[in-house]
């Protein structure tokens, strides 16, 4: 995930969150009722916000290790190019 998909997901979210709140907020009942929703709600929001996260961090994690395989493959095929390009040229100055 890029860094402006990130925003956009945070930007999402916290609008989410806000929507959540001011519904609650003025939806007609009483106090107590009021704040039990209003705490039900964060951490329903909370908990989405983690899951959201946990998975924003997987997918990072699971770039980088593709990333790092393919740097990893060029590397093996760099060094083998060069090991054969060495081999190649140490057998033209022994002709």
């Amino acid at each position: 995930m890029g860094n402006a998909n990130s925003k956009i997901m945070i930007g999402f979210l916290a609008g989410a969150a806000a929507g959540v709140l001011a519904g609650v907020l003025f939806a007609p009942d009483k106090g107590t009722e009021t704040r039990k929703k209003i705490s039900k709600k964060s951490g329903d929001v909370a908990d989405s916000l983690k899951h959201k996260f946990n998975d924003f961090v997987d997918g990072l994690k699971e770039t980088y290790a593709t990333a790092k395989e393919s740097v990893d493959d060029a590397i093996d095929k760099g060094s083998l190019k060069m090991n054969t390009l060495k081999g190649e040229a140490k057998n033209a100055l022994q002709s």
